[in-house]
């Protein structure tokens, strides 16, 4: 069985393929009177959209967003809103030795194990275009929770991290890469560059920050929010790793250095640190939520790997067409719609247990 939908309340299914004629996402549970129209989603679309610079993959694809239901005079209506983006910019062609041997570190074989058979047209379901449709998705779901701020970055790059002094909120807008870290930045267009003229690709962390989130919102044990947010990362193509707070490096802190300590402060505590990334127990405490999450290089290279045919032979393949050096850059759109579509989920759960 597949699962193609994410979500409790709010929910969305996202369908099509890298190379078909189109994809998209439904949503459902959306609350009605919402304003909205494509002007509204189209923004979100852009900064994920292929083709921006030379450290992107060239495919060329507008990612022109329409709603096609669930709205009404300008405002959702409550049913299921369906969006479609056409895929324009497809050259199936490059594909013709993927069809005959496997990519390492790609699905090709462990799609070929469940289904019998694949779609190896740029992956398919499991390739990253499919991010598209959830950038969509995330648009509808930052309406729902206006009142919170998801701003999120790339940290690292191959290794190279950025200078957390320098951190410039400004800055984030005015690179390819998301970055805001001028000098990080400089450095990783020859990093990104090598890499690509290597026939190679780098891995990324990407950070994120929720700012605005009221304290309340998750569950205790199997709806907590951590874990949905994990959960929500962890679907993104090429993710391996995401950390909550300070995560991985909690483990070498001590009680009273991870203890978020708490004075009184106007209308509730005041925190003295955010070690917990602003979730405890899986409910949020109203201070920022932060997470980080890992990607892999990306697994299309044009640097021949052995591989094995679907017959079982041994190969050898180099990946033609058109990848991301670093699939982690365009990675940061599509962070920041998880973690809008898990809070809108939230908020709304919230809302049917507590009221208000």
């Amino acid at each position: 069985m597949s699962f193609n939908t994410f979500g409790r309340v709010f929910r969305f299914t996202t369908w099509g393929e890298s190379h078909g004629p189109a994809l998209g996402a439904v949503v459902d549970g959306c609350p009605p009177g919402i304003a909205i129209t494509e002007d509204d989603i189209q923004p979100w679309l852009d900064k994920r959209r292929p083709g921006q610079s030379r450290f992107t993959t060239q495919r060329r694809e507008p990612d022109q967003v329409r709603i096609l239901s669930g709205t009404f005079e300008g405002r959702t209506t409550g049913t299921p809103i369906s969006l479609m983006i056409e895929n324009v910019d497809q050259r199936s062609k490059d594909y013709s030795e993927v069809a005959r041997a496997y990519r390492p570190g790609h699905a090709d074989y462990a799609y070929d194990a469940k289904y019998g058979f694949r779609d190896y047209r740029g992956g398919g379901r499991s390739s990253a275009r499919e991010t598209a449709a959830r950038v969509a998705a995330g648009a509808v779901a930052r309406l729902v929770v206006p009142e919170v701020r998801i701003r999120a970055w790339v940290e690292a790059i191959g290794g190279d991290t950025i200078d957390l002094p320098a951190f410039d909120d400004a800055e984030i807008d005015r690179n390819a890469f998301f970055c805001p870290d001028a000098a990080a930045a400089r450095r990783w267009e020859a990093k990104v560059d090598a890499a690509r003229k290597a026939g190679s690709s780098l891995g990324a962390i990407v950070a994120c920050e929720a700012t605005g989130v009221p304290p309340g919102w998750g569950a205790p044990l199997y709806a907590k929010l951590d874990s949905e947010l994990a959960a929500a990362c962890m679907s993104i193509n090429a993710v391996k790793g995401v950390e909550i707070g300070d995560g991985f490096a909690a483990a070498a802190l001590t009680g009273e250095e991870n203890a978020d300590a708490m004075r009184p402060g106007n209308g509730g505590p005041h925190f003295l640190a955010n070690h917990a990334g602003g979730i405890a127990g899986g409910i949020s405490t109203g201070q920022p939520l932060r997470l980080r999450v890992a990607f892999k290089p990306t697994s299309s290279i044009l640097t021949p790997v052995e591989t094995i045919t679907r017959e079982g032979e041994a190969s050898e393949i180099a990946t033609r067409g058109r990848h991301d050096p670093c699939v982690g850059i365009r990675g940061v759109p599509v962070v920041e719609a998880m973690v809008a579509l898990v809070l809108a989920d939230q908020a709304l759960l919230h809302r049917a247990q507590c009221g208000g």
